[in-house]
């Protein structure tokens, strides 16, 4: 285990130092989609990996004695000396040639000194302190072993030991109204529970967690174009004094998690009144582009500046953070609506309708295809590696209405109820992953959970887009069919785990997956 953490330590550093130019006449480039993976965890930090002739370097600098290594700098013969336990790494500046107990290894690049940094294959040193080096170019990942064997949760999409990609484990953590983060209003403490509900996520397998940034047209982070979510303070619009986002990004990093920016769309306030907004928030700013429906306060979709307005939203945070991806849940147009209960857009059916759709319901998933696609082309041409996906209600529509749709008989659906087409999202491809919230048991007659996860594989075989399923969590215990054991969590990670067409699961949400009965069962079963 000390070994590990030396290691880990080491590697750490090694990322954590300032980036380096040029190499004298030798270009130096950097490398930004590589990543490094150690037993799992992935090591990230302020400067990126170089690749100088098709080889990654890093800064050999301060050779932790954590690692129980000893580092010599001979001025007069220019060779760094590295003993680690018995063996002797002796590296001469500027050569192509090195020696481990004093057995030469060629070298692909030159060993060089760049303003007092020594700079050293990182193939060459992981291997010579007893490291299993591997290289995938398909996924542009390092993924470094120690002797030990790997220690962690697997980073998702990383090939195993095996050669198998890693299912992503992922975990929603709500913010509105403080469900999961944070449960104070001092910005120590909201640090510390975090770091905490991490390290509880990370040791029951979960190896991605998907955060609410933006709760109610408001942010976690901050803005030119939002305000301060009140969750952070208890006022909307109010500094804490610190940017919770980055430090949300790098907790996770550091633990080789994934952190997927969670975005609610078009949900403006969860009350109807605006008395406790702040002045820039969108019900108080653009007053025209809001309904209030079910005592909720919803940005209209079908105004296409109050669609670019969440886009440019949207890629604000994706422009100036490090997140993962960017992820969307079902709020487009809200659940509820009826015939003596409506959304009141039809003014604006009338002035939008520039597309000359012939009912009212084409004409809103056209206001939400456009946007979907908007988003995604925004968010590709920004950063072409950060992920984009959504998560809509799991059933998209019923067979018995549309010959295209599942064998179910659900009373919602996502293209009915909410507007949200997803299965042409995922046919066009506009979108890089979907979340299908499946949130039933295998006990369900009406929609069956191997029968919804059966159908949207269907929808995503031969397309590039993935498939994680939405896991209901929350409903362990309850007196609903099919969910009086967390059993029934397992059972349908067995069942994902074999089907071709599942890239992994996403669990709603945080607190219930810590809860004695999921966490348990579900650490158990991810040890095994």
């Amino acid at each position: 285990m000390k070994w590990r953490q030396g290691i880990m330590v080491f590697l750490a550093v090694l990322l954590l130092l300032p980036a380096w130019g040029g190499l004298g006449t030798t270009k130096a480039k950097a490398a930004s989609v590589i990543q490094i993976i150690l037993d799992g965890q992935r090591i990230q930090g302020d400067a990126d990996p170089y690749i100088v002739s098709n080889t990654t370097l890093v800064p050999m600098r301060l050779v932790s004695t954590s690692l129980g290594a000893q580092i010599e700098w001979s001025q007069s013969d220019k060779v760094v000396k590295i003993n680690q336990g018995g063996t002797l790494l002796s590296i001469p500046l500027g050569s192509k040639t090195a020696y481990v107990n004093g057995n030469a290894v060629e070298l692909e690049a030159s060993v060089t000194s760049l303003n007092g940094r020594i700079m050293v294959p990182l193939r060459f040193v992981g291997q010579g302190l007893g490291l299993n080096v591997n290289w995938s170019q398909a996924t542009q990942t390092i993924t470094l072993t120690t002797p030990d064997g790997p220690i962690g949760v697997p980073t998702p999409g990383i090939p195993d030991n095996q050669g198998n990609l890693t299912a992503l484990r992922g975990a929603w953590v709500a913010t509105v109204s403080s469900l999961d983060w944070p449960s104070s209003k001092d910005a120590t403490k909201q640090k510390a529970q975090f770091a905490s509900m991490l390290d509880q996520l990370q040791e029951t397998g979960i190896n991605a967690v998907f955060v609410q940034v933006r709760p109610s047209a408001d942010a976690l982070y901050p803005s030119t174009l939002v305000p301060w979510s009140n969750v952070l303070t208890g006022t909307q619009g109010k500094n804490p004094g610190y940017d919770p986002l980055a430090f949300m990004i790098e907790e996770s990093h550091k633990r080789g998690m994934e952190f997927h920016a969670w975005f609610n769309p078009f949900r403006a306030s969860t009350g109807s009144s605006t008395a406790g907004l702040a002045s820039n928030h969108v019900a108080k700013a653009h007053p025209d582009w809001i309904v209030n429906f079910d005592s909720k306060l919803y940005i209209n979709p079908g105004i296409p500046d109050a669609r670019q307005s969440v886009i440019d939203e949207v890629m604000e945070v994706v422009n100036k953070y490090d997140v993962d991806g960017v992820h969307l849940d079902d709020y487009f147009y809200p659940y509820g609506e009826s015939s003596s209960k409506k959304f009141n857009d039809d003014n604006t059916y009338k002035q939008y309708n520039t597309a000359a759709f012939s009912n009212k319901g084409d004409w809103r998933r056209g206001n939400i295809n456009d946007f979907v696609q908007k988003l995604g082309q925004n968010i590709h041409a920004a950063k072409p590696a950060v992920s984009y996906g959504v998560s809509p209600f799991g059933v998209w529509r019923n067979a018995s209405t549309d010959s295209l749709g599942s064998n179910t008989r659900a009373g919602v659906t996502a293209y009915d109820t909410t507007y949200a087409d997803a299965r042409t999202w995922i046919k066009k491809e506009w979108v890089d992953y979907i979340v299908p919230q499946v949130y039933w048991s295998n006990a369900n007659t009406a929609a069956n959970y191997k029968t919804v996860v059966d159908w949207w594989a269907g929808v995503a075989a031969g397309t590039d887009v993935k498939l994680y399923i939405g896991e209901a969590a929350y409903k362990v215990g309850t007196a609903e069919a099919g969910w009086s054991s967390a059993t029934e969590l397992t059972d349908h990670l067995a069942y994902t785990l074999g089907h071709q067409n599942v890239d992994g699961n996403i669990f709603f949400r945080a607190q219930h997956i810590l809860s004695g009965k999921v966490q348990t069962t579900l650490e158990q079963y991810w040890s095994n």
